[in-house]
């Protein structure tokens, strides 16, 4: 039987899925957990951590996103995931600018918290001025900028196969046909794959290898104070961690189905406990 106010029961779809979408906001924010890592080491000059801790603050922050809001949010974390989600139709495009949205809003609050933190330590650091670049640079606490030996092109390529590499690596631990990962350790998994991704490719410009991640705390230090230096430096920068990322998810969709996806026999799961596994799989994809 339809529902006696058809209106009212559209209203309430759309309500019930921006709280959903909504969840992405919070554990968005865990990623800002990196971005404390960097102030402590930016702000004591190197004292109070290095490039292992930032890595080991960027993965483990992944991990605990997940395990926060997982079960919630489905763990879209990232829209260069998002967007193969959809490339790969386990998502509708519809979700992907709410998604997006979402996203970027949590990078962007985290940014705000982790100012507000440091916030002493900051004005202390560049002498009372909010320096974008230089030895006295505090905006790359927040966003990512490219070092000085690096070109666009050499740029846009890093960030290409460091998200790639990332899509791969995912769609490898949800495919329940490929060496499913044990449940409950997905977001470990996720976790380690950040990591090994920052310890071997982080140099040349801070591996955003996520859109939201790198232009949500980039607008918030511009709102902040740091201007729109932030925009213009790097050879206007700004734009590649967004456009590249999103290349290169869908360079991890082919990659990962030419050679591993479309290679996986598919049987019907022969045990009660594979066919919980796949549930689990086709759920957290719904979601």
């Amino acid at each position: 039987p339809g529902h006696p106010c058809p209106r009212a029961a559209r209203t309430g779809e759309v309500i019930f899925h921006i709280h959903r979408r909504a969840s992405r906001t919070p554990h968005t924010s865990q990623l800002m957990f990196g971005c404390g890592s960097v102030a402590q080491v930016v702000l004591s000059r190197g004292t109070h951590g290095g490039f292992l801790t930032i890595n080991l603050a960027f993965g483990f922050a992944v991990t605990l996103g997940i395990l926060v809001a997982g079960q919630v949010s489905g763990a879209h974390l990232n829209p260069a995931v998002t967007f193969a989600m959809c490339f790969l139709a386990r998502e509708p495009w519809i979700k992907l600018p709410i998604y997006a949205f979402a996203q970027t809003l949590g990078a962007f609050l985290g940014a705000g918290i982790v100012f507000g933190l440091y916030y002493d330590a900051i004005w202390d650091f560049a002498k009372n001025e909010l320096v974008v670049s230089g030895p006295n640079g505090t905006a790359g606490i927040f966003a990512t900028y490219p070092s000085g030996h690096l070109d666009m092109v050499n740029g846009f390529f890093d960030q290409f196969i460091g998200t790639a590499s990332l899509i791969v690596c995912v769609l490898a631990i949800v495919d329940p046909y490929n060496n499913p990962v044990p449940r409950g350790l997905e977001a470990f998994t996720v976790g380690l794959v950040v990591l090994v991704i920052g310890t071997s490719m982080g140099f040349n410009s801070g591996y955003a290898v996520n859109p939201a991640r790198d232009f949500g705390p980039r607008l918030f230090t511009a709102i902040a104070g740091w201007g729109s230096e932030v925009f213009t430096t790097g050879r206007h920068w700004w734009w590649v961690p967004i456009v590249s990322p999103l290349l290169g998810s869908i360079a991890g969709v082919f990659v990962y189905q030419l050679m591993i996806g479309c290679h996986l026999e598919q049987p019907p799961p022969a045990t009660e406990q594979e066919n919980v596994k796949l549930a689990h799989v086709k759920h957290k994809e719904q979601i």
